[in-house]
């Protein structure tokens, strides 16, 4: 067998044999569009890379990886607390169960007072941190007064702001930060989070005497979210992208910028909230092998009230994947993958783009002011809650596999009420027909092996939004289900069969229905459509259709009925 040699095939050959596999369907069908308007190809090979990038694809991944700044992936554990005394308590066993920056969001329920912050400054002489401000006036800033002068050079860390924070003598704090956060947290995707980052990056460097003296107070700050690929990608091309923006400047040398990081929370839900912490897993791993340097993975139910168990899992979320996976062992981990190289040198391409039209408007605040940025960030939201809506995209335990029993919480945690997450308009839903207590059935008909993939398609479809369907059973004629249809509590009821159990029995249905029961029928009939409305059929439910869009009109049918 050593001396066996396969032949290597060609991307042709690969082709000819997807197509044939695909027995009809086009070898187009195999290709994906992202929310970045990237075309994803099903295969990648060293060929089509060499032909894509060329000499590029070396420069790419030598840039990358000079301006990786060490192997280590800081664990940065947020902390929160109730009181003044919960914070300090939770501080300290963080740091000493493996957190590394002290990692503080100002906005607290408790007041700044100077005795706490007296209390505070030491941690920041001793550990590294990352501390989120409202502005330039935050109360807690008053802690870098606290510090001896002696020590405020050896001081390290970084304040996180809308505004550029000054703090005389403090050489080793990074005060500028291209904080892409709240564009993620409004729906950017990521070409746009990296333009922006670069536009932010040109706004402070234009306003600061020298490059050299920008780029000491500079980071760059990322949310990650799910797609695993996508976000590996874009913290790479972040590095591309800086190097290019650099030599701009007239930079030839390698000045690195810092890379802080956190999970993102527009993808976390209130129901099912175990999943993100499976969520977070997934995102604080493709953070690591992406090259960030301080991480924060925020806790599974971090919307509503984290717990001490909750905060230590997500702390141990980072320690592990650092500890265990290896990762750390190897310098740019995803360098030479022709799938995250190509994806990379696309994001570099269109947000390098995106950032000189941004220039050309007049810079970040310009663009801003004009509306453009809001209008993108509104289309790339509404094009992901689409997605979501209608099951292009998973959120698992929400849109798909939801558990009808699950309690919604109703509290909000404050820091992060404004996020336009993507799994809101499930939660309102849900609650809404909670509290209404509507009553659906499915209506079963013909065998139960053949109706039931409808039935059970439906049975998920309504268990979205927190319903549980009264099942009719096996129904072989129109009487019966007319008489289940008379004897049944459900006001809302959905007919599942196959195609001619559905076609034969309905017409007679729909003549005998009650009159205060909805009836859709699960499915696309085309030919029948206009008939079956007309004959007093509300609808159809079917794969692909926007869940939140179809219930809400059901919710809209069944008010109108009870009047």
């Amino acid at each position: 067998m050593k001396n066996i040699e396969f032949e290597k095939p060609s991307y042709t050959e690969w082709q000819d044999a997807a197509i044939k596999a695909l027995k009809g369907k086009p070898f187009e069908s195999l290709l994906t569009k992202t929310s970045e308007g990237i075309t994803l190809e099903p295969l990648y090979t060293q060929e089509s890379l060499v032909a894509k990038l060329g000499e590029d694809l070396e420069k790419q991944v030598a840039t990358i990886r000079s301006l990786q700044n060490t192997s280590v992936f800081s664990v940065a554990q947020q902390v929160y607390a109730g009181s003044s005394e919960a914070f300090f308590a939770q501080l300290d066993d963080s740091l000493v169960r493996g957190n590394e920056v002290v990692t503080i969001d100002s906005r607290v329920n408790f007041a700044w007072t100077e005795e706490i912050i007296a209390k505070l400054a030491p941690y920041l002489s001793e550990y590294s941190f990352k501390i989120t401000v409202e502005n330039a006036n935050d109360p807690l800033l008053a802690v870098f007064d606290k510090i001896e002068v002696s020590k405020r050079d050896s001081v390290k860390g970084y304040i996180v702001s809308q505004e550029p924070v000054v703090l005389a003598d403090f050489s080793n704090v990074r005060t500028n930060g291209a904080d892409t956060i709240v564009y993620h947290n409004q729906g950017a995707n990521a070409v746009q989070e990296l333009a922006y980052a670069l536009a932010i990056a040109a706004k402070y460097a234009e306003e600061t005497e020298n490059f050299e003296a920008f780029a000491h107070k500079f980071y760059v700050s990322f949310a990650v979210d799910t797609q695993f690929f996508t976000e590996v990608a874009k913290l790479r091309a972040f590095k591309v992208l800086w190097k290019a923006f650099s030599s701009a400047y007239g930079v030839t040398g390698n000045v690195k910028v810092p890379t802080l990081a956190e999970t993102s929370l527009r993808g976390f839900s209130k129901l099912d909230v175990y999943v993100n912490l499976l969520r977070a897993g997934n995102e604080a791993l493709s953070g690591l092998i992406g090259g960030a340097d301080v991480f924060t993975v925020h806790p599974h139910d971090a919307l509503t009230k984290p717990t001490e168990q909750s905060v230590r899992i997500a702390r141990n979320v980072s320690l592990v994947l650092r500890e265990e996976t290896n990762v750390l062992k190897t310098t740019d981990p995803a360098g030479g993958s022709y799938f995250v190289e190509s994806l990379t040198a696309d994001f570099v391409k269109e947000a390098w783009a995106l950032f000189l039209e941004i220039e050309a408007a007049g810079g970040i605040d310009a663009y801003s002011a004009s509306g453009k940025l809001a209008e993108e960030l509104e289309a790339s939201y509404q094009a992901r809650v689409k997605a979501v809506q209608t099951r292009k995209q998973s959120l698992i335990g929400t849109n798909i596999y939801a558990n009808p029993a699950d309690v919604l919480e109703n509290t909000t945690n404050p820091l992060f009420a404004d996020i336009k997450r993507i799994a809101i308009p499930f939660e309102q839903l849900r609650a809404e027909m909670t509290a209404a207590d509507v009553k659906t059935g499915i209506l079963t008909l013909g065998s139960l092996k053949r109706s039931k993939p409808r039935a059970d398609f439906v049975s998920g479809f309504l268990n979205t939004v927190g319903l549980v369907p009264e099942k009719s059973g096996q129904i072989s004629t129109a009487e019966e289900a007319v008489a289940w249809l008379n004897a049944t509590e459900a006001k809302y009821v959905v007919i599942a069969a196959n195609d001619d159990n559905t076609k034969e029995l309905l017409p007679a249905i729909l003549a005998g229905k009650p009159e205060g029961v909805i009836v859709d029928v699960a499915g696309k009939f085309k030919d029948e459509e206009e008939a079956w409305l007309a004959n007093g059929l509300n609808g159809f439910i079917f794969a692909g259709q926007n869940i939140i869009e179809k219930l809400n009109s059901v919710s809209a049918s069944m008010k109108e009925v009870q009047r």
